[in-house]
């Protein structure tokens, strides 16, 4: 007989790492489906807004994360993405890319994945050169010329973090000021080795057969850099393509209650992939813990007897 999962976790960054956690507490029958451990918070650089620590980086506090799921012996199968859910009667089946699952309910915190440029050149540089995420590639441009495109929080934490490593950094956005928080603006404008360049579109990525360079449009005139590395920084996009059959914002995040439910019942979300305003490693995980418990309510209301019908 196929199992039956009274829950299925799709992610296992912030929030579905909680929401795992939170099952395992309440003796819930759950697997964890992911690409990998950690999500977004192992992109991270250093992180000093998570409650308990006032300073750890991305990546040690993913380890954590890690080693805290363990603990509880949760079944985790990693490198395997989901690319499909569908609701059959009181039945949900997830289809990963290795197989597919039956679950009584889901919870969908796939998160979110880096934004292309959709600059000349972008794809045929993807891994010779041009990366998105300065946390994991930023030590192989070890005292070499590099650019950050973006303007935001994302791409001034790789600019900062890319300073102790390049020797010449490069922030290039399309806007006319920085879009980061103050404090982080501030550090990228007093730190010499970082170069701003405001107003100007990454128009190509160029070179032989690794990037040598970028060229821009900066208002009427083109610009050209010689760089080795391209970090593209320009936002995310929610995983969401798995959900077909469920509501989402006009930016494909899953539209959510305030108890994490989405319009599909047994199926909730939590994390960067839903519409929750605010996008923060704390907030994830408060919302992976409330749709765990959620997602436990409406199975033990699934269970409870109809009221007219008497238990001995």
């Amino acid at each position: 007989m196929e199992k039956i999962y009274e829950l299925i976790i799709i992610g296992a960054g912030p929030a579905g790492i909680t929401a795992g956690i939170y099952a395992a507490r309440k003796k819930m029958d759950c697997l964890v489906l992911t690409v990998d451990i950690g999500g977004q918070t192992a992109w991270s650089g250093d992180v000093e807004n998570y409650t308990g620590y006032q300073f750890i980086t991305g990546a040690e506090l993913a380890s954590k994360f890690e080693e805290h799921i363990k603990k509880y012996g949760i079944e985790v199968r990693e490198n395997e993405p989901v690319l499909s859910l569908k609701k059959e009667g009181e039945i949900i089946r997830v289809k990963s890319s290795k197989s597919e699952y039956k679950a009584e309910a889901v919870i969908i915190a796939s998160g979110k994945k880096s934004r292309e440029l959709g600059a000349q050149g972008e794809k045929e540089f993807k891994n010779k050169g041009l990366t998105y995420c300065a946390t994991c590639d930023g030590p192989l441009f070890s005292g070499r010329d590099v650019a950050v495109i973006g303007g935001g929080n994302s791409a001034l934490d790789a600019a900062l973090q890319l300073t102790r490593i390049a020797k010449k950094v490069y922030i290039v956005t399309k806007d006319l000021s920085l879009t980061a928080d103050p404090v982080m603006c501030e550090n990228a404008e007093k730190t010499e080795n970082i170069t701003i360049l405001k107003g100007c579109v990454t128009k190509e990525i160029f070179g032989p057969r690794f990037v040598e360079g970028i060229k821009l449009v900066c208002g009427k005139t083109e610009k050209v850099i010689n760089v080795q590395g391209v970090f593209v920084e320009i936002g995310l996009v929610p995983n969401s393509d798995l959900a077909n059959d469920i509501d989402k914002n006009n930016v494909g995040e899953i539209v959510i209650n305030y108890q994490t439910e989405t319009s599909l019942s047994g199926v909730f979300a939590a994390g960067d992939v839903t519409d929750v305003a605010e996008k923060q490693i704390i907030i994830a995980a408060g919302e992976g813990a409330k749709a765990a418990l959620r997602a436990f309510n409406y199975l033990s209301r699934k269970k409870m007897p109809p009221k007219n019908e008497k238990t001995s």
